[in-house]
């Protein structure tokens, strides 16, 4: 019986039989059994038409470059890439702001550092927990830097770093335990820090909870940019998630404003002065936390306070259908913690 490789559709075929595979089914398998050919054949296919990850960075300022994501979940076609990172050049120094989604995205970003500048990578820095956040950390530990959070969001990465793990494996449809949970971050910040790059200071700050339990706002200071991540949300709907708080997160919004006419770089859009994050994130963290106090106040219970929310008016955010009434149940479960203290 015969067997080829259809390049055009990404199928392995077996000829006289209605039989054929995907790429990748047959690379979710690991070479397994009977897909072993149609596993190599995927193999040397991606390897040799395997297109970048990621695009060329962005020169935000002097001395900062970062990558400008699309919206929408992690796929195999994005390949993870639906988030903003950056990175920032001194004359010793280099210090990334997030290692990406995966160590093969990590690689990128190191490969595209070094076509702009032969300065050692000595830092990684790790907004949050999230898994786009930190997943590349080993590819940067093993190239020397230091890895960077917070105290709450490293303990966040070791209690969720294994779901996370799965999470990558689901989404880019890969096989089973092929993804590292990266180690502890080797400089664990209590407080605000600095690090110095050489003529370019970077000073950390930690403002409380907000998408995560306690992310670092980055203040590039020669260049007056602030990496917010994901604090700041445009174009997209933002998310609320489990560690995270809303009426926390407008807090940490209103202490964005002692930067002034900073640019800020969001974890999600285009990188802005902080009104332009005014609607899509404080307006909508305002309106989730005083509509669900309010319901509270009433007795309202949850799936009523949920269906009386009227969020219309950010329809126009892209994830609007998938996330606003998982949002709604997550700032009415917040408010009701609130009431019980």
């Amino acid at each position: 019986m015969g067997r080829f490789f259809d390049f055009q559709r990404g199928q392995y075929h077996v000829i006289y039989s209605s039989f054929f595979i995907t790429c990748g089914e047959a690379m979710a398998t690991g070479g397994n059994g009977f897909v072993m050919s149609a596993y190599r054949q995927c193999r040397r296919y991606f390897t040799a038409n395997a297109a970048d990850i990621l695009p060329a960075p962005t020169q935000v300022s002097p001395h900062v470059y970062a990558w400008i994501g699309p919206h929408g979940a992690p796929n195999t076609t994005n390949r993870g890439f639906r988030m903003n990172m950056a990175f920032v050049v001194g004359k010793d120094a280099v210090a990334v702001i997030e290692t990406g989604y995966t160590e093969a995205m990590a690689k990128e970003i190191i490969k595209k550092i070094k076509a702009i500048t032969d300065k050692p990578i000595k830092f990684a820095i790790n907004s949050n927990s999230q898994p786009d956040r930190f997943l590349g950390n080993e590819v940067f530990r093993r190239h020397g830097a230091a890895i960077i959070t917070s105290s709450a969001e490293a303990q966040r990465m070791a209690e969720m770093g294994g779901m996370f793990a799965m999470g990558v494996e689901n989404a880019l449809k890969l096989r089973a335990g092929s993804v590292n949970i990266p180690a502890a971050p080797t400089r664990v910040l209590t407080a605000n820090d600095t690090v110095e790059l050489g003529g370019v200071t970077l000073k950390l700050y930690q403002f409380g909870a907000a998408h995560t339990p306690s992310p670092l706002i980055v203040e590039v200071v020669q260049d007056k940019v602030v990496y917010g991540g994901d604090v700041l949300y445009s174009g997209r709907l933002l998310a609320t998630i489990e560690g995270g708080n809303v009426q926390s997160w407008i807090k940490v919004f209103d202490e964005l404003r002692r930067f002034g006419d900073a640019t800020f770089v969001p974890g999600h859009g285009n990188p802005a002065k902080l009104t332009a994050f005014e609607f899509p994130t404080r307006d909508y963290l305002v309106l989730l936390h005083s509509h669900m106090k309010k319901m509270l106040a009433e007795n309202v219970d949850m799936i009523d306070a949920i269906n009386r929310l009227d969020q219309s008016k950010f329809a126009g955010l892209e994830n609007y259908d998938e996330l606003a009434r998982r949002n709604a149940h997550t700032a009415y479960r917040e408010a009701e913690m609130e009431s019980f203290k």
